[in-house]
């Protein structure tokens, strides 16, 4: 597998993308045939391969924004909070917005025996015998903060080098489980002996090909930057940070390049500078396949196509070659997907159900595993394949399954196919996703992907028009904000219940609102006189002259036209032929949610009207009223007062 790295930096916030080719890594010689040096001072702009060959995919996504830097790797000293006896949990103060979350089996004390869950058969001290309110204790957080939940805490340290993890309260040698048993093997002989100064390490999978003196190099770094931690812990009061991880870049390129990556390519030089510093440090024969990136005219990730990817991870459906396609739904729990089949019916007159569904849960499998990888979907995840009837289709489904998850860096752990054709599986949620990071709850549905339908609505606001009415029989009139179509339904939809409502109750209604207002929004604006609030509800007086543009024909009369202004409904005479256009019209009725006009003679296209360059009409010296079809209601004029000045 062909891999790249490639860094962009905007303003606010850094991204991370690893593309993956097929095929094996490109020979150093061959990735650098002028023998360029992307460490070199005054080295040419990086010339990346074009996307299309060979065929990159983007395989992994990070973002980080200036302010909501992950805290995943940074430790505390914090002051415990509160200690839960019944959940074998305390809550950390950190420092944060929410308290930390330190479970018994992450509490780790030298020399004492803690009583963990389900290892122990109840042996070793409590919690609540180890932990008291207001101790300070060293803790790293190992899980971001997600949705309602605070950062989940451990007092077993771990400082990340390139080749190993340091962990001062371990002990012996662990080797990756990703490496194949030679290579552990090799490994765990090269790494043994170490000074660890009483604790413990474990060689990380980016160490594949290291050799021994790379490991005594990194130890005695590792060593340092723990003893600047524990001073700084002596130094510090609780809460606060005392040790900050590293930025994403640098984390991300020290978490996995390796020789099987071919170029980590870098458009800020800043950053740029920042890696090459780390690897001068850490793996100097790596220092050839750092670029910096200069085309300003043709972004980064724009060459590369990754933002249409970052965009992909927004949308629900995910389209497979064969026509089949996938739908991710995310919930509080777990996160779904179905595979369906889509326009896939299969291959030639003898296509078989079976063969095309198998084929459509192979592509799905290889698929998933990409979709988590490129959102970072943590938690419990079930995917509904279609059911297959052969056991060995569900066998080799799952095991292609299993074979895209060796890519995976993240911990997961599947469940085989159940008896509904269901697969189980868990994926170690540490960060928030791409989707999350990018994203927040509509404040419409909030979250639930639904919202009341106008006829929900409707009924409701009758309900509450008579409990007003009973609440208030002192009051003749009122004007209520709702929105437009709610109205409409309630003025003129099946029964006219408005008019029903206004008969037994002997009120006057009037509405008002817009298009932006919520679906279910009730609010009483005025009250008062029938006249007082007609004054206020009614948009128009019969008479006046108001600009509206023509917007659709009329529903029953194919020589009259409709105008439409924040929900208010114009039917305008004779206006079919001027659809899409600006005109005046004269309004002659006026209902609480509609009326009727006629065209103003002389004034029936808005292009044989001048503009006065500010978005308004010009008449010359006669400057007309403006209604609510020109910005606003205005100071509206009686029709006598109008026929006086010479206006309406």
């Amino acid at each position: 597998m062909r891999k790249q790295v490639l860094v962009t930096v905007a303003r606010g916030e850094t991204k991370v993308a690893i593309l993956e080719a097929e095929g094996s890594p490109a020979a150093e010689e061959d990735e650098n045939p002028r023998g360029r040096r992307g460490s070199r001072a005054g080295s040419p702009a990086a010339e990346p391969e074009p996307a299309g060959e060979p065929k990159w995919r983007v395989g992994e996504l990070y973002v980080e924004r200036r302010g909501s830097r992950s805290i995943v790797g940074n430790v505390y000293k914090g002051k415990v909070d509160n200690v839960l006896p019944g959940l074998e949990a305390a809550f950390v103060d950190i420092g944060l917005d929410k308290n930390g979350f330190l479970h018994a089996d992450d509490v780790v004390i030298p020399g004492v025996e803690v009583a963990r869950r389900g290892r122990t058969g109840g042996k070793g001290q409590r919690i609540a015998e180890l932990l008291k309110p207001g101790q300070e204790i060293l803790v790293q957080a190992v899980k971001d903060p997600l949705k309602t939940k605070g950062p989940r805490l451990s007092m077993q340290l771990s400082i990340a080098g390139r080749y190993l993890v340091y962990v001062p309260q371990g002990e012996g040698v662990g080797v990756s489980r990703r490496l194949d048993d030679r290579e552990r093997d090799r490994l765990r002989k090269q790494a043994s002996g170490l000074d660890l100064r009483g604790g413990g390490a474990i060689v990380r999978t980016a160490a594949q090909g290291a050799e021994r003196e790379n490991f005594e190099h990194e130890i005695k770094y590792l060593h340092k930057l723990h003893e600047v931690l524990q001073q700084r812990a002596q130094e510090t009061a609780a809460p606060a940070m005392v040790f900050q991880e590293a930025d994403l870049s640098v984390r991300v390129v020290r978490d996995i390049f390796s020789k099987q990556f071919e170029r980590a390519i870098v458009d800020d030089p800043q950053q740029h500078h920042r890696l090459q510093s780390f690897f001068t440090r850490t793996a100097p024969e790596l220092l050839e396949r750092l670029d910096l990136y200069k085309d300003d005219k043709n972004p980064l990730f724009e060459r590369y196509g990754i933002d249409a990817a970052i965009q992909s991870t927004l949308r629900r459906r995910v389209d497979l070659p064969s026509g089949g396609y996938l739908i991710i739904d995310y919930a509080e729990a777990l996160t779904v997907i179905d595979v369906n089949s889509g326009s896939f019916t299969g291959r030639g007159r003898g296509a078989r159900l079976e063969d095309t569904i198998t084929k459509t849960n192979l592509e799905a499998a290889d698929e998933v595993v990409a979709q988590l990888r490129l959102r970072d979907i943590g938690g419990i995840i079930v995917i509904d394949f279609i059911d297959m009837s052969r056991a060995r289709n569900r066998d080799a489904v799952l095991k292609t399954l299993r074979k895209a998850l060796d890519e995976d860096r993240t911990k997961t752990y599947v469940v085989e196919i159940s008896p509904l054709g269901l697969v189980e599986m868990t994926r170690q949620n540490v960060t928030e996703g791409v989707r999350e990071i990018l994203t927040k709850i509509c404040p419409t549905c909030e979250g639930e992907g639904v919202v009341l339908s106008e006829e929900t609505v409707a009924i409701d606001a009758e309900r509450r028009l008579r409990e007003l009415a009973a609440e208030r029989p002192s009051i003749e009139a009122f004007l209520i904000q709702l929105h437009p179509r709610v109205a409409a339904l309630l003025a003129g939809g099946p029964g006219r219940p408005l008019l029903e409502i206004e008969a037994e109750t002997g009120k006057h209604f009037h509405f008002e609102g817009s298009e932006a207002l919520p679906i279910d929004h009730f609010a009483v604006s005025l009250e008062g006189s029938r006249e007082g609030v007609e004054e206020r509800a009614l948009p128009f007086i019969e008479g006046e002259e108001v600009l509206v543009t023509i917007e659709e024909p009329h529903m029953y009369n194919e020589d009259d036209a409709v105008a439409k202004l924040g929900g208010y409904v114009i039917s305008v005479a004779g206006a079919g032929r001027l659809i899409g256009k600006k005109t005046l019209v004269r309004i002659e009725k006026v209902g609480r949610s509609a009326a009727s006009a006629t065209l103003v003679e002389g004034a029936g296209i808005v292009d044989a009207v001048q503009s006065n360059g500010t978005g308004d009409v010009d008449h010359g010296e006669d400057k007309r009223p403006r209604g609510r079809g020109r910005g606003g209601r205005g100071r509206r004029r009686k029709p006598a007062e109008a026929e006086s000045k010479g206006g309406d």
